[in-house]
């Protein structure tokens, strides 16, 4: 992840007086992880159908999804500063650890 991404959604929350407890980031994010759900399943008309979204080039067209992922992400970033972890390191440690399961079970899960 480009250490950037964090920087900038921190910049962002203090310049709107938008830091709040850890507690509160993460019942933010967790809203918004349901929204991301709530994208998917109108998307799939409820699993009826496979996942279209309309192309990046479409002209001017968003989906509810790429707009919910993004709202995500920015909660994920911000929960991460107030907590006073870097983000970028954590998903390397993540990846590290990933691999490592892959290596030697050959699976990423956890037992």
């Amino acid at each position: 992840m480009d250490d950037n991404w964090q920087r900038r959604a921190a910049a962002f929350a203090r310049q709107y007086n938008l830091i709040h407890s850890p507690a509160a980031h993460v019942l933010d994010l967790a809203a918004e992880v349901g929204e991301v759900a709530k994208a998917v399943l109108l998307a799939t008309d409820y699993g009826r159908r496979d996942l279209r979204l309309p192309s990046p080039a479409a002209d001017g067209v968003e989906n509810n999804l790429t707009n919910e992922l993004g709202d995500a992400l920015y909660s994920l970033l911000v929960l991460a500063e107030a907590c006073g972890i870097d983000a970028g390191q954590a998903l390397s440690a993540a990846l590290d650890k990933y691999e490592r399961r892959l290596d030697t079970r050959g699976e990423a899960g956890s037992e």
